[in-house]
């Protein structure tokens, strides 16, 4: 009977035995697994701060590569495209302030002036043109500031002063179109004194080497490119001016003939 429970009993050890050798691990395997997890979120974070060190060089490198090609392309022939480009956007600017300020609803301009002229006279249809601006507003006070001439002299006052409001539209425009035409010569200057100086180099040394011709051609390529650039953005400017100035100037003509007929009728009704 003893040896039946000594046995048991040594069973029942030998099946403890595995339990407590995977409980002892366990703890084991867990401490184990911590530092592992601690050296993942350290190389997390460490790769979002390389990403974030990044994105500033990223942007600031367009900077950096234009001062850098600036300076290798010379700046005694650089900066004279630049100055082209400055000027002519600051022309561009101006003429595009000045149209978008020229244009207006004519229509309803035109409805007013009526309502006034057949409510108060030739006085009050002049009094709503002053308080108006643009070159519309001007041909129609004009024309009605010439009204007690005769309406000959209301036709020719207002293509007198449409031409003279067409000159305004298209004032400076023409040096936009001298800049167009002077920063791509003004490149091409740089690649004739650029190649002059390779040859220099070829000759004072000797001997045709690409270090030696490399500096001369690379004065070359950058100035024309240059210029070309500032060539085709002021190009852009330069046929969206146009554009606005000829929209202008088809209303303003449409506006006219719409107000000779107004001042017909009106004259019509005075019995003039």
């Amino acid at each position: 009977m003893k040896k039946v429970f000594a046995s048991a009993l040594l069973v029942a050890m030998a099946l403890q035995a595995p339990v407590f050798a995977q409980d002892a691990a366990a703890p084991a395997a867990t401490e184990t697994a911590a530092p592992a997890e601690a050296t993942d979120t350290a190389a997390a974070a460490a790769e979002e701060t390389t990403e974030a060190a990044a994105a500033p060089a990223e942007e600031s490198s367009y900077t950096q590569v234009f001062k850098k090609k600036f300076i290798e392309g010379d700046p005694i022939w650089m900066a004279p495209v630049l100055l082209v480009l400055i000027v002519g956007l600051a022309v561009v600017i101006e003429r595009l302030l000045y149209l978008t300020f020229a244009s207006s609803n004519n229509a309803k301009f035109l409805s007013e002036v009526e309502a006034a002229l057949n409510k108060g006279g030739v006085d009050a249809a002049m009094k709503v043109a002053y308080e108006h601006r643009g070159p519309v507003a001007t041909l129609v006070y004009q024309g009605l500031a010439h009204y007690g001439e005769g309406m000959d002299m209301v036709d020719k006052s207002i293509v007198a002063v449409g031409s003279v409001e067409n000159g305004k539209l298209e004032r400076n425009i023409t040096w936009i179109a001298l800049f167009i035409a002077l920063a791509p010569m003004l490149g091409f200057l740089g690649t004739v004194v650029g190649m002059i100086q390779a040859f220099d180099a070829i000759e004072a040394a000797g001997d045709i080497s690409p270090t030696l011709v490399a500096g001369g051609i690379k004065v070359a390529l950058l100035t024309t490119v240059f210029g070309l650039i500032a060539a085709m953005i002021l190009q852009v400017f330069y046929n969206l001016i146009l554009s606005m100035v000829d929209g202008i100037v088809n209303k303003m003509e449409d506006a006219s003939i719409s107000f000779l007929d107004m001042m017909i009728s009106f004259d019509k009704k005075n019995g003039k």
